[in-house]
Formats: C-alpha cells, structure tokens, sequence
C-alpha cells in the first residue's frame, strides 16, 4: 500500500483536450480485459457496442444500485454493453447515494454507485461483506452540480454562494430581494416567493452542494457537508428526477441537481460568482476544469478525491461531483465478479466514457481513467 498522497492527475487544458477528442471520436478500443477465459466464464467477446471492442465475462444479471445523479450514464452504459454482451444484464437502481452505499455494505449489490467517498466507518463494515478486502472508490464520471431554477420572465440568473446558501437557509424569501438584484442589474426579477427543494434521500449530490456552501460560506451555511439535508421542513422529493421535476412544475422553485436531469426538464441554471473574471456556467467542460484541478487524498488501490469547492480559476465550475463505483478490492462474490470487472472496465475506457459526453456528463482526465482500468483489472 502507498502511503496517502495527494496527486494532480492533469492539467486543466489537458483534459478539455480529452473531452474534444472523445466528442469528436467515432471509434476507440478499450483494451482492459479479464485475463481469464471469458467463455468459459459464461460470456465472449464482442466489438458491437458504443464505438469501440467490450470484453464480455460473466453471465447473469449484474445488481447495482446507488446515486440517481450517475443513473443517465448507468443507464446509457447498460444499454451499450447489453447489446454486446447479451449474456449479462445490469441492473442499477437509482435509489440514492446512501441507500445504494447500505445495500452494498449489506451484500445485496455487486458494486454501489455514489456522489461521495465511502466513510471510514463504512470502509470498516465493508470488511465484513468484502472476504479478505475492503470496499474501494472509484471515481468513474463527474459532472457539475447545477443549480436549476424556475421563474417564469428570467432566463438568465447569477447568483453567488453567499446568496445561495441564505436562500436555501431561508433569509432571502423572494426572487427581487435586493442581495440577488444586486447581481443580476440588468434583470426584471419579479417578488415571486421563492421555493427551494432538496433532496429528502441522502444523496451524495446533496453532500457535494452542502459542502461547497460550508467550503465557501461558513459563516452563512455553518452546516457541514453530509448526504441528509440539514435543515428540517422545506420542499423536498427524492432523487434527482424527483427534484428537477417538482422544479419544472412550481413557479418560484430552485434546487440543486445533475445537469443532465435539468437540460432534459428544459430547466433554466444559475451561473455561479466565484471571484473569476466572468461568472461560471454548469457546463460538462467547466466542471472538467474543476476535476482536473482535484487531488487524489486515497490510498492506493482507492481512488477517492478531493475537489476545490472555493476555487476562483477562470471557467472552473466549483459545484461539481465525482461519482463513484464502489466494489470490493478483494473478496468480490464470485458469482458476479466477472461481470463487475467487464463491465467497469468498459466503463472507465475511452468508449464508456465518450458514450456519456452528449448527455451532460464530464470524461474522466485521460490519466485518471488509466488507472481506474488497471485498478479494476486487479479487482478479485
């Protein structure tokens, strides 16, 4: 084991550089493959899918469950490696960073999908479902956080973190409050009651929002990060689904959410004043910027990161997740093994990731999903 670290993996034009080239590629191999025989294991190799060969292993159906925020790229993933490996069937449901975290810890999953890093506590259960190993994170896509709003005349809204975090806290009630005039001059807000919703599940996109708020804003959000909502009463629906629609449908409303789940409720986003030049969009390239500036703080073979929340570098969106596979590094069910590492290793190749692109999902920096591959080569 390495002793812990903190490893920059990639400058932030590097990875622009990676996510153009994988927009604008048609083709890609992803070269991480089980060693073993994969038909004899139940399943073949296929160069059907997504743009690029998948090495099959396994046969069955492969359960996951965990962050909703991941669920459009499970989703897309699924379906790409099903069409190549018939054998196997992924089953990911969307239930929320914590719940799919439990049903890990509790054996009902292969592997867990989450927006935050396991805890030291829930390493030490893993112990107890992972025979010999322990449960490791795995960064696999990242993505901004955006803040989605509904006011009917305003499409076009900044806002700050200080604003943010009194109008989830309650202190700002209405859209023509002077502390968000002050920042938008140009708009006609109107003195609609404002209605913030959160997520009532623990969810790790909730964690990252929070802690991009007590990062930024302690004194006015002196809350720390945690996948549970901190503040009691309050609009509320589960998952990110949940949230965007309750958005879409109430005039007044804001949230936090992936972006992908606003672009496809056709929700305007907030453009953040970080201190930069200009106001920071959410886009998938933004969000790259703040990845590419985040560190490496896991042990090896664990890959958790940390991000800069408070980040003031031009085009750097700082509300932006890393979303975890969390698996076994050792002890993996034998019965499910094989699927596990065929269908992360597609995942984290260059096909997997350019399959996410176009819906609202930032790649991985070229390095980082290097060694994903080889750490989920080395999964057993």
């Amino acid at each position: 084991m390495k002793s812990q670290s903190k490893i920059r993996y990639r400058t932030a034009a590097g990875i622009l550089a990676l996510s153009s080239a994988l927009v604008l590629s048609a083709c890609g191999s992803d070269d991480n493959s089980d060693s073993g025989d994969d038909k004899a294991n139940g399943g073949d190799k296929s160069s059907a899918a997504a743009g690029g060969d998948i090495e099959c292993g396994g046969s069955g159906e492969l359960l996951a469950s965990g962050s909703s925020a991941q669920d459009n790229a499970v989703q897309q993933w699924a379906a790409d490696y099903q069409a190549a490996c018939p054998d196997v069937t992924v089953n990911y449901k969307p239930v929320g960073s914590g719940a799919g975290i439990e049903e890990f810890l509790n054996g009902q999953t292969a592997f867990a999908g989450s927006d935050s890093a396991l805890e030291p506590e829930e390493v030490e259960k893993s112990k107890e479902v992972c025979s010999g190993g322990q449960g490791i994170n795995l960064p696999m896509v990242g993505g901004p956080v955006a803040i989605a709003y509904h006011l009917e005349g305003v499409d076009e809204l900044v806002l700050d973190a200080e604003t943010l975090a009194n109008v989830f806290n309650g202190e700002i009630k209405q859209w023509n409050d002077e502390a968000i005039a002050k920042l938008n001059p140009d708009a006609e807000l109107p003195d609609t009651k404002i209605q913030p919703v959160h997520r009532s599940d623990e969810s790790g996109t909730t964690e990252n929002f929070t802690a991009y708020l007590n990062t930024v804003v302690k004194d006015a959000w002196p809350d720390e990060a945690d996948k549970k909502w901190p503040i009691e009463g309050g609009q509320a629906a589960t998952g990110s689904a949940g949230v965007s629609s309750q958005v879409k449908q109430t005039d007044g409303a804001i949230s936090y959410m992936e972006i992908s789940h606003a672009e496809s409720n056709e929700l305007s986003t907030v453009k953040l004043d970080t201190g930069a030049a200009e106001p920071v969009e959410a886009t998938v390239e933004n969000a790259s910027q703040a990845i590419a500036v985040g560190e490496r703080v896991g042990e090896a073979p664990d890959m958790a990161l940390e991000l800069d929340y408070a980040t003031k570098e031009d085009g750097a969106y700082p509300i932006t997740l890393v979303t975890y596979e969390i698996a076994c590094d050792k002890g993996n069910k034998p019965e499910s093994l094989d699927a596990v590492k065929s269908f992360l290793a597609y995942t984290a190749g260059e096909a997997g990731q350019q399959s996410i692109v176009d819906i609202g999902y930032a790649p991985l920096p070229a390095e980082m999903a290097a060694e994903v591959a080889k750490t989920v080569d080395s999964l057993s």
